[in-house]
């Protein structure tokens, strides 16, 4: 239904017409906050006095950016329509797969 046919008609309990392209549009912020995370740990990457002290927070960069782009594409899976559920199951860092399980059963 378009967004005019929406507004007129009146919305539906629970359906927001903007909630597609929102999710997309997140799904591209949060790709933006990736690049600049990635970018940012290839120039502390090439330090090589401060990759050797600081590994185990350069591993920190690694975890956030595979984060945001689990995240992303999430919202992407949701924006072309799949179900909540179903796109959670494809989220393939786990922790983030239960913490989200966790919160749809609160609903």
């Amino acid at each position: 239904m378009p967004v005019s046919d929406a507004t007129a008609a009146g919305a539906l309990p629970g359906y927001d017409p903007f909630a597609g392209v929102l999710h997309a549009v997140m799904a591209k912020e949060i790709r933006e906050i990736r690049e600049k995370l990635e970018a940012l740990a290839e120039v502390l990457v090439c330090d090589e006095h401060f990759a050797s002290s600081y590994l185990e927070q350069l591993q920190t960069f690694d975890y956030v950016i595979q984060h945001a782009d689990e995240c992303a594409r999430l919202l992407d899976r949701i924006a072309d329509g799949e179900d909540s559920l179903e796109a959670i199951g494809h989220v393939r860092l786990g922790a983030v797969q239960e913490r989200l399980r966790i919160a749809l059963k609160g609903i």
